[in-house]
C-alpha cells in the first residue's frame, strides 16, 4: 500500500482535466503536490483551489517534452518540495486522424506527449525513488491502447507506447519498492473533445456501451489505485468487462469497432 499523506506527488498536465482533478484528489489525501504544465496561470488557479481546501501545492511551469527542461524541473521540485514519491504522467496531446491525414512530424509530436515526456520525467525522478526503496509511477493511457479504433492511427500508437512502457518499467522495477500503474479510461468529459472535433466524431458507436467519466471520477480511480498498489487502473467498470471480451474474442471486437467506427471515404 502506497501512503500519499505527506508524500511529494508530481502531476504532469496538471492545469486542467484529469491532471487538475488528480492533483486536487492527491492534495485532499494529504499529498504535497507539484503541479506541472506549460500554462502558469492555469496552474496557479489549481494551486489556489488546493490551498483554499487546506492542501499544499506548488507550481512548476514546464514543457515536459523538452529534455533539458525536465532535468531542471526535477531539481526545482527537489529544492522546493523534496523528492517526489508519486509521479502521475498525465501530460498528453494528439488528434484522431488516419495515416494519410497525419504528417510524419505530427506523428512525432503525438509520441512526444505522452510517451517521450513520460519517459523523460520518469527517468529524472526514478533514481531518488530507487534509493528510497519506495515510489509509485502512474502512466495514463486510453482505451485505444487496448482496442484498435479506426481513424486514430497516430494517437493510438502513442497510447500503445505508454502501455508498453508501463509493462517494461514494471518488470525493470520488480522488487525495488517502486510500483507502476497503467491507468486506462474510456471517454472522459474534458476540454480535449471540444478542441479536437475529429476525436468526438470518430468515437465508435460502441462507446455508448460505456459511461462517460468526469475528470473527478478518473482522479478518484488513480488515487485509489496508488493507495492500493493496483497494477491496472481501469474505469468505468464496464470498460474492464469490454477489455476482457476483447482479449477472449479479439476478432468479434475488431468487427464491432470497424462496424461502428470511422469509415474512410
Amino acid at each position: 500500500m502506497t501512503r500519499v499523506r505527506d508524500k511529494v506527488c508530481l502531476v504532469t498536465g496538471a492545469s486542467s482535466g484529469i491532471g487538475a482533478a488528480t492533483a486536487k484528489a492527491l492534495a485532499a489525501r494529504g499529498g504535497r503536490v507539484a503541479l506541472v504544465a506549460r500554462r502558469r496561470e492555469r496552474l496557479e488557479a489549481v494551486a489556489a483551489q488546493i490551498a483554499g481546501a487546506g492542501g499544499e501545492a506548488a507550481v512548476f511551469e514546464a514543457d515536459v517534452t523538452d529534455e533539458a527542461r525536465v532535468s531542471q524541473l526535477a531539481e526545482e521540485v527537489r529544492a522546493g518540495l523534496g523528492d517526489p514519491r508519486v509521479l502521475v504522467n498525465n501530460a498528453g496531446a494528439g488528434a484522431w486522424k488516419t495515416v494519410e491525414e497525419t504528417a510524419p512530424s505530427e506523428a512525432v509530436d503525438m509520441m512526444a506527449a505522452p510517451y517521450f515526456a513520460a519517459f523523460a520525467v520518469t527517468r529524472a525522478l526514478l533514481p531518488a525513488m530507487r534509493a528510497a526503496g519506495e515510489g509509485h509511477v502512474v502512466n495514463l493511457t486510453s482505451v485505444v491502447s487496448h482496442f484498435a479504433i479506426p481513424g486514430a492511427a497516430g494517437y493510438a500508437a502513442a497510447r500503445w507506447a505508454m502501455r508498453g512502457f508501463s509493462e517494461a518499467l514494471a518488470q525493470d522495477l520488480h522488487g525495488s519498492g517502486v510500483q507502476v500503474s497503467l491507468a486506462t479510461f474510456a471517454k472522459v468529459d474534458s476540454a480535449y473533445f471540444s478542441s479536437n472535433d475529429n476525436a468526438a466524431a470518430r468515437m465508435p458507436g460502441a462507446q455508448a456501451l460505456v459511461r462517460v467519466l468526469q475528470p473527478e471520477q478518473a482522479a478518484a480511480a488513480i488515487v485509489r489505485g496508488v493507495e492500493r498498489n493496483q497494477r491496472d487502473i481501469v474505469a468505468p467498470a464496464e470498460l474492464r468487462a469490454l477489455m476482457m471480451v476483447g482479449r477472449l474474442l479479439p476478432g468479434p471486437m475488431r468487427w464491432l469497432l470497424r462496424a461502428t467506427g470511422h469509415r474512410q471515404g
